[in-house]
């Protein structure tokens, strides 16, 4: 049949349906390899890959079975099948002799059989050789033997006494033919030469010998001697060997010493080929009388080839947290036998894969539970196969398993919580740090993304203040910030995965704002923006240190840009005052003279301890009295400050005398009243409960003194 031609379909044969072999991966597998057959897996048709030759597949042996399996995955289904090579008479019946010389005494009588070589026909059955035919003649006709193995093997018989000085040499022609219509045939020559009496054939030892020889034996190397007797004497008593009904096969292994019957090895043997040798040996003396034996050479098998593994189904890479997953599908075998041709697998212990044997040398490479390609990505498989002769062999089969990525893994910041610190009055969009998150998948399921979580009700206003690069992390400041309004915030940052589903995880940042020396002292004391100017009275008779005022100033920075210092920078009477550095306590630096003007005016700078430093300048007047009863001094000004000075006095004197009266009346009252509570209490101390509370809005003066709230 020629190649692609139909052999048969697979789908109507398993009773699948058509898709199902390409959707369950079906293919063809032979032993050793051989691709005899191809599988159409959208029609299901089994094809011929190539011509086939059943004589070179199959020898002799009837019927012609080549097994094979057909593989099935999803599920794992192994069919078994066999392909029978049926024969066609290809071949011509041969002979490996085209002359045979046959001599033939003179005296022999009619009826002798005399055997001839047989021709050999490659095809079997009634393809094989069937018959055999001699040429007319007066002397001789054919008849045909069969052995147990149904091979015919010619012999020729004498119908008819020779005579030597009548014929010395007759010459037949021997045609062998199939069992075809029209058969096929070939022929041989036979001399039949006429030779003198001679009345002893040779003798063997024995009749059969048996023989055991190693598949290693070297060429060359003698194999057995086989040993005759002949009674006659002379040239009829020389012996010859020769090979009888041996076939190509033979003859091309072994090598027969015509003169010592010793048989040499001619070629090397293998016991995977070939189990045995059978060996028909012939020895004829000087009288062409002839006797045989029969060798038979049983090869010993060694264990001399390695296990074979043949891969069928490879599956990588294969997906993560996969329960018992299929890696691959192999067979194996050994050309050996017995011992020698069995076989163990095994990979490394500390795998987390496993072998499970199937029929006919089939196993199954599978997982054992889920696997983590965060913690291993591949692994190096290695098969060994080794068989259990002596000295045991074995091969190894490497596989490669790549573990594809599956999103079980949630991105990872490199922190829990992330501070910031951000310098007040930054520019918008600046960059004010970044965060970062890796995730153990690989692939778009390790692709992280930022994102800036909503804040709770009531909170900072957070997308109007921060913004994130989904890509990288990095945190920007979208306005400028004012320490003095809020000093810190926090706010939560997720990281998502590009998985599916997408996994998360969230950091807390939290944001510190700087303080930056933005804003100048501001002086409470004296009120700079008065319309009224604020004056500070000094009796004449203070002494040296006395406390005139103090300059009371805030600063709204924070640290050390808040930290006030006070100087004084001119002053009427630069030796009559002196101003602390720290706290802006204004004090006498000698007693006052009468010579000092009655109003003196000091010039203080307030100033921060920021970089660069800020400053405030105020203005303190102050006005030398004799005493607080004399408010009202005149002073060499002009006529105006006179009028206002005048003012002021009169002002001072109504506001003490008015404050004076107030007193004396609230003291008056305040005793009064407690005076005739205590008589009250006295007549009528059996109607009030002695540790009842006194009105609400009196308090208790004697401690303190303290006037009523309102």
């Amino acid at each position: 049949m020629e190649r692609g031609s139909f052999v048969a379909n697979v789908a109507k044969a398993l009773g699948l349906e058509v898709g199902e072999l390409s959707n369950r991966g079906a293919r063809v597998i032979f032993k050793g390899n051989k691709d005899y057959l191809q599988l159409n897996h959208r029609t299901g048709d089994l094809l011929l890959r190539e011509k086939l030759d059943r004589e070179e597949l199959c020898g002799p042996a009837e019927p012609c079975v080549l097994p094979f399996q057909i593989l099935l995955e999803k599920p794992f289904q192994i069919v078994m099948a066999e392909l029978i090579v049926e024969d066609i008479n290809d071949h011509s019946p041969a002979f490996l002799n085209t002359e045979m010389v046959l001599k033939v005494p003179e005296n022999k009588s009619p009826g002798t059989v005399f055997i001839l070589e047989n021709a050999q026909d490659l095809d079997v059955g009634n393809n094989s050789l069937q018959n055999y035919t001699i040429s007319p003649n007066s002397h001789f006709h054919i008849q045909i033997r069969g052995d147990s193995e149904g091979r015919k093997y010619p012999e020729l018989v004498l119908d008819k006494i020779l005579d030597r000085e009548e014929q010395s040499e007759i010459i037949l022609t021997l045609t062998a033919l199939d069992g075809e219509s029209p058969p096929r045939s070939g022929t041989a020559q036979v001399r039949v030469l006429v030779v003198d009496i001679n009345d002893n054939a040779p003798v063997f030892a024995q009749p059969r010998y048996e023989v055991q020889i190693p598949e290693n034996s070297s060429i060359g190397s003698r194999v057995v001697t086989v040993s005759e007797t002949d009674l006659d004497a002379g040239n009829n008593a020389d012996i010859s060997y020769t090979f009888l009904h041996a076939s190509e096969i033979i003859r091309k292994t072994f090598q027969l010493s015509e003169k010592s019957g010793e048989l040499y090895l001619k070629e090397k043997i293998d016991f995977e080929l070939i189990q045995s040798y059978t060996i028909n040996i012939q020895a004829t003396d000087g009288g062409s009388l002839s006797g045989k034996c029969t060798i038979i050479i049983q090869v010993m098998d060694l264990n001399d080839n390695p296990p074979e593994l043949t891969i069928s189904s490879l599956t990588s890479p294969i997906p993560e947290n996969s329960l018992e997953t299929a890696v691959a599908v192999f067979r194996v075998s050994d050309l050996d036998s017995g011992e020698n041709g069995k076989v163990v697998c095994s990979i490394q212990d500390d795998l987390p894969f496993a072998l499970k044997p199937s029929v006919e040398n089939f196993y199954t490479l599978v997982t054992e539970g889920a696997l983590d390609r965060e913690s291993r990505a591949d692994y190096n498989i290695t098969i060994t196969v080794t068989d259990l002769g002596s000295p045991r062999l074995k091969s190894e089969h490497y596989i490669k398993v790549f573990i594809s990525d599956v999103n079980d893994s949630p991105p990872v910041f490199t922190q829990r919580a992330y501070k910031l610190y951000l310098q007040e009055n930054n520019s918008p969009a600046l960059h004010i740090g970044s965060v970062s998150a890796s995730d153990r998948d690989s692939g778009i399921n390790a692709r992280v993304t930022y994102s800036l979580l909503p804040p709770e009700i009531g909170e900072l206003p957070l997308f109007s203040y921060i913004s994130i690069n989904s890509d990288n992390g990095h945190l920007y400041a979208l306005r400028s910030l004012d320490y003095e309004a809020i000093q810190a915030f926090q706010f939560n940052v997720r990281a998502t995965d590009g998985g599916s589903p997408s996994l998360s995880s969230q950091a807390v940042v939290q944001v510190l704002v700087e303080d930056e020396n933005d804003n100048s002292p501001f002086v409470l004391y004296p009120p700079q923006n008065g319309t009224a100017p604020c004056n500070d009275l000094v009796p004449r008779a203070a002494e040296l240190g006395y406390l005139v005022t103090k300059v009371v100033a805030v600063d709204r920075d924070w640290g050390q840009n808040s930290w006030l210092s006070y100087q004084l920078l001119k002053a009427t009477d630069p030796g009559l005052f002196t101003l602390w550095a720290h706290n802006g306590e204004v004090r006498t630096a000698r007693p006052i003279s009468d010579r000092d003007a009655i109003k003196q005016k000091l010039l203080v700078l307030v100033k921060d301890n920021g970089q660069p430093p800020l400053s405030t300048a105020a203005t303190l007047n102050v006005l030398l009295v004799d005493g607080f009863s004399e408010p009202y001094i005149q002073l060499p000004d002009a006529t105006k400050e006179e009028v206002q000075t005048d003012s002021l006095t009169t002002y001072l004197v109504i506001s003490l005398a008015s404050v004076s009266c107030l007193f004396l009346f609230s003291v008056i009252m305040f005793i009064a009243i407690h005076l005739w509570k205590r008589k009250r209490d006295a007549n009528d101390g059996s109607q009030f409960d002695p540790n009842g509370p006194f009105p609400s809005y009196l308090v208790d003066v004697s401690g303190t003194g303290t006037l009523s709230q309102n």
